[in-house]
């Protein structure tokens, strides 16, 4: 039985099915209620069976709630995976502080409510936590200083957490994929809040949900501590601790091009 947050859409709904293939119960978070529906309802006609969850995981009530509600309804939490997030696109010097506020309320802040919450249950089953971190957890990224923020934070959380449920028999995994077919780009926020509509310039391609699913769901049952997902993520873990400054300037040439036509 296992909860995923940012269930409704790209990344989350693929793990969703994937998980329902392998026969596990679903319970499904999602501050969007309507999609959140219609996918517990393909995942019925598939032989799945899902709890719809709506809410929102920057509310630390409303994860206490959907834990609740999920231990009513299937009876036992095995494992959480921490899926929800949103992105943002704009220089430091362009962006209000307010943005960076928003997005590690829900990376970061939103990760923590849903594991605090769900972790004596997660424990009592010798379950397992997986959090969705990014190459930009461990990298810089130009134009995401908040996200690379939130990004690094799910890193050092879930490390040290790890440190104190593995004796417990809690697995924790840490994911850090590059670009995925998700359309977390396109629901970007730009430097005042409102969403950018632009195409997101990606390195090295994107993969799709599924492949990125499946490639967790092995990781989890395999008990991995760390998984980089795709070609683009391990190059970039190497590439970024061997050579810094030229990872730095790689990035910089190729995702910075977003960036140079804004007047200074």
């Amino acid at each position: 039985m296992v909860l995923i947050s940012g269930a409704a859409g790209g990344l989350g709904a693929a793990l969703c099915r994937r998980y329902g293939v392998a026969g596990s119960l679903i319970a499904a978070m999602d501050l969007d209620a309507a999609r959140l529906d219609a996918l517990v309802r393909t995942l019925a006609q598939s032989g799945a069976q899902a709890l719809a969850l709506p809410g929102d995981i920057t509310d630390p009530v409303a994860c206490k709630m959907a834990v609740a509600a999920t231990l009513a309804h299937f009876g036992r939490l095995d494992g959480l995976i921490n899926n929800a997030g949103i992105s943002h696109r704009s220089l430091l010097r362009d962006t209000d502080p307010g943005v960076i506020r928003r997005v590690m309320e829900v990376n970061f802040f939103g990760a923590l409510h849903l594991t605090h919450a769900a972790l004596p249950h997660v424990t009592a089953q010798r379950g397992f936590i997986v959090a969705i971190s990014s190459v930009a957890g461990f990298s810089p990224l130009v134009g995401r200083t908040g996200y690379a923020a939130s990004k690094h934070a799910l890193l050092g959380f879930f490390d040290s957490l790890r440190c104190e449920v593995e004796a417990s028999g809690v697995s924790v995994t840490l994911v850090c994929p590059s670009f995925i077919r998700t359309g977390i780009g396109a629901a970007g926020l730009g430097g005042d809040g409102s969403t950018v509509s632009s195409p997101r310039i990606t390195s090295g391609g994107e993969s799709t949900a599924e492949d990125i699913a499946q490639r967790i769901f092995v990781a989890v049952a395999g008990n991995r501590r760390f998984l980089l997902p795709d070609r683009t993520s391990r190059l970039a873990w190497w590439f970024s601790r061997l050579a810094p400054g030229l990872y730095a300037r790689a990035m910089k040439r190729r995702l910075g091009v977003e960036f140079e036509a804004l007047p200074r």
